[in-house]
């Protein structure tokens, strides 16, 4: 059975670091065996079909591609189109009624409990908010996360060590759903 996937790399194609042409990451998804590969905008978003469905197998063979390829290690998540729904239905703020860039949702490698964000007085930032998904965080940053206290706190590295973490705006969220869409 084929499964639309959503590949998510970290870090790719910001600030002139970890430059990763997307038409390369195309034809690398298309060398590890997956087909219908597309990618959404530059900064790592990339979508294919794949027999496998072990989403951890296929992220490990990616990063281990990338690493050859271009010579650095870069993060990657690789989800399901039906992970990818459940993730954007779950939301629990008014996505309909915000602007793309006043929610966020940051994907995690694995599930992410309470007791990692005990530390974050939540009160203190608001009216910006956070709650947690399935192995992900909804966030809401009124101004937009370029000048979200909130999301640099929760940027800190002690917050989610061990687990690879990759943001993006409810805009890429959605298309990432259209794209996944069996």
């Amino acid at each position: 059975m084929t499964t639309r996937y959503a590949a998510l790399l970290r870090g790719i194609n910001v600030g002139g670091h970890k430059k990763v042409p997307m038409a390369q990451l195309r034809e690398l998804l298309t060398e590890l065996g997956h087909g219908d590969v597309a990618t959404y905008l530059q900064s790592g978003n990339a979508v294919f079909t794949s027999d496998s469905d072990d989403e951890n197998a296929i992220c490990a063979a990616l990063e281990r591609a990338i690493a050859k390829r271009f010579g650095f290690s870069v993060d990657c998540l690789v989800r399901s189109g039906p992970y990818l729904r459940a993730v954007a239905e779950a939301c629990p703020f008014p996505a309909a009624s915000l602007e793309g860039k006043q929610l966020h949702v940051i994907y995690f490698s694995e599930p992410v409990g309470p007791e990692r964000l005990a530390s974050i007085d939540a009160a203190a930032y608001l009216p910006e908010e956070f709650r947690l998904g399935d192995r992900s965080l909804y966030l809401y940053a009124p101004n937009g996360l370029g000048r979200s206290k909130l999301a640099e706190a929760l940027g800190k590295p002690s917050l989610f060590r061990g687990t690879v973490a990759t943001s993006r705006n409810w805009n890429t969220v959605v298309k990432l759903v259209e794209l996944t869409r069996e």
